[in-house]
């Protein structure tokens, strides 16, 4: 946690400086005043300058977008991003012209970002924090695919008789199969293998 100690001969103006100094705004830290200014003796002896001390807050949504920022512009893309809190989740949204490269393949990479995005604001905070990355949408068209998919395969077990394994899939995606299927009364679905090959199998209930 940074926190420095500023002086001025206000108050406000000891404040500013401060700020200043830390390249912060108000909102982001907490300020504490530790002496307020004396004119003194004739308004010259012993006078006292305002001293104050300004600590930065650990809030996550900054910390999210030092660390993107930095990340994009080492990786020459040019973006905007919506990052806010909803809850107990931070909520990323990225756009920009070459999104596919952030996404990329099955959403690879953006299940990446996530993960990293996840430790890097979670280091200072008491709570745990999750995180969210979207861009374009593509969680949720991700999640339609998968459900068309996992109705599309149980139809064909059921017409074939025969166990499918579908492709290997990170968690949430497993998950979203198992969800779009549990109530089917003719399917079961598990999962089989070690991560990060692991993979949802459909068959037929016995």
């Amino acid at each position: 946690m940074k926190l420095i100690e500023s002086i001025g001969k206000t108050v406000e103006e000891a404040i500013e400086l401060g700020l200043k100094e830390l390249n912060k705004t108000r909102d982001q830290v907490d300020i504490e005043v530790l002496e307020l200014p004396s004119k003194g003796f004739l308004g010259i002896i012993g006078s006292k300058l305002a001293k104050v001390k300004l600590t930065v807050l650990d809030r996550p949504e900054d910390d999210a977008r030092t660390f993107l920022e930095d990340l994009f512009r080492a990786m020459d893309l040019e973006v905007n991003m919506d990052i806010h809190q909803k809850n107990d989740t931070l909520v990323v949204n990225i756009e920009g012209p070459n999104m596919g490269v952030i996404i990329g393949r099955r959403g690879q990479t953006l299940d990446s970002l996530q993960y990293l995005l996840s430790l890097v604001v979670n280091k200072n905070s008491d709570k745990y924090i999750k995180v969210f990355v979207d861009t374009e949408n593509y969680r949720q068209k991700r999640e339609d695919t998968l459900i068309r998919l996992a109705n599309k395969m149980a139809n064909k077990v059921r017409k074939i008789g025969k166990t499918i394994a579908l492709e290997p899939m990170n968690p949430y995606e497993r998950r979203i199969i198992h969800a779009s299927l549990q109530s089917n009364p003719y399917i079961q679905t598990y999962s089989e293998g070690e991560e990060p090959f692991r993979k949802v199998v459909i068959a037929l209930k016995r």
